[in-house]
């Protein structure tokens, strides 16, 4: 009596343990997948305070978005390339292989490019910006014809700008680890889509 006890105690136990691996195995592909990972090492875009509820990686809610994680904007070209979405305020560093490698949110100045497809026409390590902030990691992609200039940089204190309304500027403000990671993936003529 006492091995049919101990055997019924083994089979529960074994069941339990079975289930509770089953249990986490249904967790762990509920799990949303780990943010891309840039072959600098550096992990996409956290969300931050404040974002609750939101896509770590994107930044969009379920409602905005309704797609994976780093989903680049639909009509935003193929390849490797740096997608800018306006509405968005955010940018895509987009691999060979089409997918993001890192994303990461933007603050612009008060004058956008017009959606459309360009190209990295300069870079330059440190200047002043507009803001007269010293800036590093300028990657500059265009220049309409009223002489406003477009690129991408880091403010070497970390601050966001306060764009002058009164001054029509092009300087997309990043953090400066995503600046970094700008200038690293987007060199001379790398192609840059902004969408709407």
């Amino acid at each position: 009596m006492a091995r049919s006890s101990s055997g019924i105690i083994v089979a529960t136990l074994t069941v339990a343990a079975l289930a509770g691996v089953g249990f986490l195995a249904v967790q762990a592909e509920a799990a949303p997948d780990h943010p891309a990972t840039h072959a600098s090492g550096q992990t996409a875009g956290k969300a931050k305070d404040g974002d609750q509820g939101k896509d770590k990686a994107t930044g969009a809610t379920g409602q905005e978005q309704g797609k994976a994680p780093n989903a680049i904007p639909e009509n935003s070209g193929t390849g490797l390339r740096v997608v800018y979405g306006l509405a968005q305020k955010r940018v895509w560093l987009v691999g060979s292989d089409g997918k993001a490698t890192r994303t990461f949110e933007v603050a612009p100045s008060t004058v956008s490019p017009p959606p459309g497809s360009y190209a990295v026409t300069s870079r330059a390590p440190t200047v002043t910006g507009s803001d007269g902030i010293p800036i590093e990691h300028v990657v500059r992609f265009h220049r309409d014809a009223a002489g406003v200039v477009f690129g991408f940089s880091a403010a070497v204190d970390g601050s966001s700008p306060k764009p002058d309304a009164t001054k029509k500027t092009g300087g997309i403000r990043e953090q400066p680890a995503d600046g970094r990671a700008m200038w690293e993936f987007a060199v001379n003529n790398t192609p840059v889509v902004v969408v709407p």
